[in-house]
Formats: structure tokens, C-alpha cells, sequence
């Protein structure tokens, strides 16, 4: 073989090598990506504006569904506790009852993914949301990912909170809950729904576990304070790789101010 054809077929070789290694890079982030729709959590607005009093509603509830089948959020006004569970919103208001929302009703802060459990975690004998919470952060493969949770069971009990439709000028967040009305449901079932975010989330959406409650008659809940139950209850897992964030196109939106760090008035808030 002469070496002209010798430097062909190196040439050749090479660029086969080089084909075969793209293709094989391609199907790695294929692999390692969210299918469109699958594996998102579709959030409008974020965290830290909520907290700061950014209460007008941006996105339909009509629209928030066609995102996703399960999660939680609020309303217009902060007009109550949302929790999305089978595909369905519902609003616990300020008086503890849960009702159906319809879909022209608009939210300016909410968090839904198509629910499709990757694992599960069995647990009893749970004697507070503080130990529920630890648990199950300990079951997680990774802290970093986002993760949405649902369990159904029966509960010895679960303490959870509203908040009244506010008028402006809103209030933040933390004034407004420092005299949430809280309710005490004993014995009762239902329906644990709630986000986990890994800890860079802070600011966009809320570290750690994020709980509410919708009960099996559907008609009462809200943001989870507390729970107790002996158990088992099963926990249903769904791994959320992807975050697809929009952001309100509000007056009150694109005036407020974004930089002070809110993660004193998260903790506040969420207990």
C-alpha cells in the first residue's frame, strides 16, 4: 500500500472516529435531558416576589394546567392556599374550606409538573412535619434535583394554615401570615402534595420540602404546618430535572425590588 493510500485511509478512518464519537456525545444529552412537557416543574413568578407583596395574578389557572397535573401555589389577592392534584385546582380558603377553582381564575405564584412517580418511600410512626421532612430528604438519590411529592393515607393529624384575600397596598408575605388563621384536622385522610427544591433554588422557589394538604373528601386543607400519623404511608416520588420559569408581565412584577436576601421571611413563612 503506498503511503498516499495509506494517508487516505487514515483520513478516512479518522473522520469515521470522529462521526461515531458526535453521535455517541448526542445520544448522552439526549439521554440525560427532559422529554418536552415530562420532567419539568412549570413555575410562574418566583419566590422572593411573593414575599415581597407581588400578589397580582399573572397566569390562568386554565393555563397553569396544561403544564402540569400536581401542585401547589396561590391566587390573585393571595387569596388562599392552592393545592393541583389530579389534573384539578383547588383553593383552601382563609375559613379552611377547600373548592374547585375555575379556569379563568389567575395566580401570581404556582408550581405544577405532570406527576409520574420514580420511586417510593414507605413511612410510619411520624411524629412531626419536621421529622416527616428529614426523612424524607434522606430518601432522596440526590439533593439536587427537584423532586414532586404525593402521598395518600390516613393521618392522626394535620395542622395547616390559609391566608385571607388581601387589598392593596399588599403587605409582604411574613406580615400577612404572622396572623394566618390555622386549622387542626384530627383523624382525617387524604392527600399530602408538595415540591421539594434543592438548595440553590432559594430566591426562584423554596429549599427544601414544600407541603400542602387537600383531604379525601375535598374539602379542607392547606399549606401543611404539622403532621402526625403511625402509619404506613406511602410517598411517591416523581425526580424533576428541568425548571421552566415565567415571569409575571406585571406593573407590580418589573417595579419590585428583587435584591434584598428574603431567606429570614422564607423561614417565617413557611412555619
Amino acid at each position: 500500500m503506498s503511503k498516499r493510500t495509506r494517508l487516505i485511509v487514515k483520513i478516512l478512518l479518522g473522520i469515521v472516529l470522529y462521526m461515531l464519537a458526535v453521535l455517541a456525545s448526542a445520544a448522552v444529552v439526549r439521554a440525560g435531558e427532559a422529554e418536552p412537557g415530562h420532567d419539568t416543574l412549570w413555575q410562574v413568578s418566583t419566590i422572593d416576589a411573593l414575599l415581597a407583596g407581588v400578589y397580582d395574578g399573572a397566569v390562568p389557572v386554565g393555563e397553569l394546567l396544561r403544564h402540569g397535573d400536581l401542585g401547589l401555589g396561590t391566587f390573585d389577592a393571595l387569596d388562599g392556599e392552592m393545592v393541583v392534584l389530579d389534573g384539578a385546582a383547588w383553593r383552601v380558603s382563609a375559613d379552611g374550606v377547600a373548592r374547585p377553582v375555575p379556569a379563568d381564575e389567575t395566580t401570581p405564584f404556582a408550581q405544577v409538573t405532570p406527576f409520574a412517580p420514580d420511586f417510593s418511600v414507605t413511612l410510619e410512626n411520624v411524629g412531626s412535619l419536621a421529622e416527616l421532612t428529614a426523612r424524607l430528604a434522606a430518601a432522596l438519590p440526590s439533593a439536587n434535583m427537584f423532586y414532586a411529592v404525593r402521598a395518600r393515607g390516613g393521618f392522626e393529624l394535620v395542622r395547616t394554615r390559609s391566608v385571607p384575600r388581601q387589598s392593596r397596598p399588599f403587605r409582604p408575605l411574613a406580615e400577612v401570615t404572622a396572623s394566618q388563621p390555622e386549622f387542626s384536622l384530627t383523624h382525617t385522610s387524604g392527600d399530602i402534595v408538595g415540591l421539594y427544591g434543592p438548595p440553590f433554588a432559594k430566591a426562584a422557589g423554596v429549599p427544601g420540602f414544600h407541603l400542602h394538604y387537600l383531604s379525601a373528601a375535598r374539602d379542607a386543607g392547606g399549606h401543611m404546618l404539622d403532621v402526625r400519623f403511625t402509619g404506613p404511608v406511602v410517598f411517591e416520588l416523581d425526580t424533576t430535572t428541568a425548571l421552566a420559569l415565567t415571569l409575571p408581565a406585571t406593573p407590580a412584577f418589573a417595579a419590585v425590588n428583587l435584591a434584598p436576601d428574603r431567606e429570614a421571611e422564607l423561614k417565617r413563612v413557611e412555619q
